[in-house]
This record gives C-alpha cells, sequence and structure tokens, in this order.
C-alpha cells in the first residue's frame, strides 16, 4: 500500500476511535451501533466497515492502538539516562498529557473496557489487549529493582501502586469533583508513588 494511502487510513481510523470511545462511553458499548458510529463520522456504514469489520473488533483495536500508544512514550522514558524516581515522575506527566491530549482512550478504559470483560476475549484475556504497557512497567520496575531504588516485590501490587492512582485521579476529573486539572497533581502523585516503591 502507498504510503500516502497508508497514512490516509491510519488517520481515519483515528478519527473512528475518537468517535467511536465518545459513543460507547456516553451511550454504553451496548446500545452503541456501527451505523450510529457511522452517522457521527458522516460516513457511510459499508464505508466503516472496510476499516473495522466489527464493533467488537474496533473495541479490541482501541485498547491495542491505546496500549501501543502509552506503551510506546514508557518505552522512550525507559530509555533515558534519569534516575528511577525521574522515570516515575515521568511517567505520571505523560499518562496525564495523554489523558489530557485524548481523555476519550481513558475514558473508555474506565467505561467500557472495565465494564465490559465479556466482549474482551480471544487475543483480549486480561493483559494481552494492553500488553505494550505491562511490558514496558514489567521492565521499569525490574530495572528500578535490580538497581535498588525499588522493593524487590511481587509484579501486581507494584503495578497498581504505579497505575491505580492515575486511573483513580482521570476518573475523578471525569466525575467532575476534581478541583484542578490532573496534571496539576502529578509531582505531588509522583512523588507519594515513588515513596511507596521505593527500596528502604
Amino acid at each position: 500500500m502507498p504510503k500516502a494511502k497508508k497514512d490516509f487510513r491510519e488517520k481515519k481510523k483515528e478519527e473512528i476511535i475518537k468517535v467511536a470511545c465518545k459513543l460507547f462511553a456516553e451511550k454504553g458499548y451496548y446500545n452503541t451501533t456501527i451505523p450510529d458510529i457511522a452517522d457521527a463520522m458522516k460516513m457511510s456504514v459499508g464505508n466503516l466497515y472496510n476499516y473495522f469489520k466489527s464493533k467488537e473488533e474496533l473495541a479490541k483495536y482501541i485498547m491495542q492502538y491505546s496500549s501501543r500508544l502509552l506503551g510506546e512514550e514508557i518505552r522512550k522514558i525507559n530509555e533515558e539516562p534519569i534516575s528511577t524516581k525521574e522515570k516515575i515522575y515521568k511517567i505520571v506527566r505523560k499518562f496525564f498529557e495523554i489523558s489530557s491530549e485524548k481523555p476519550e482512550l481513558i475514558e473508555y478504559f474506565l467505561r467500557v473496557f472495565l465494564s465490559n470483560r465479556e466482549v474482551f476475549h480471544e487475543g483480549c484475556e486480561g493483559f494481552l489487549c494492553v500488553s505494550e504497557v505491562v511490558t514496558e512497567l514489567t521492565l521499569f520496575l525490574e530495572e528500578g529493582a535490580m538497581k535498588g531504588d525499588l522493593r524487590q516485590q511481587d509484579f501486581f501490587p507494584a503495578f497498581v501502586t504505579l497505575m491505580g492512582p492515575l486511573g483513580g485521579m482521570v476518573f475523578l476529573k471525569g466525575e467532575g469533583v476534581l478541583p484542578k486539572a490532573p496534571i496539576d497533581y502529578s509531582d505531588e502523585l509522583a512523588e507519594n508513588i515513588w515513596r511507596a516503591l521505593k527500596a528502604d
């Protein structure tokens, strides 16, 4: 496929993702149809099916797309010659930057992915849909522990300690109860995460 055509296709996919995320979050996964998404996109249903063969395929693709996006940013931070503590600060800030630039992706994760797990099967079970993020965070935690900066501990408590507060802040923002933008809390939150994970 020529590069120009491929770039156009990827851009159109991103537009579909943005609209689909919004509709899924607002109306619910089961109450949103492919014709609803096509109508909001001002494109024909047939044309939309050229990009995604089914609503389920689109739902999975959104999670995989989100994981690639965040995973790539964490990979860049992992490769920087900075301290483990500085990496935590950067990961927190980057997560909030993405949640500000693409709020529909985080809303989708919180309101669709976590609430409709039965939809995400056949290659999307558990962490499979977000494997890029999990891989990069695993590398970050293992490297931090090897350096003696982070406590040796089971992956899951460490993962939740790092990512749980980030999702929580974005959720509070979405509920309209957070007085400031999540990024305004990033340094304080990063410090809390660092203190919770660091070696004694």
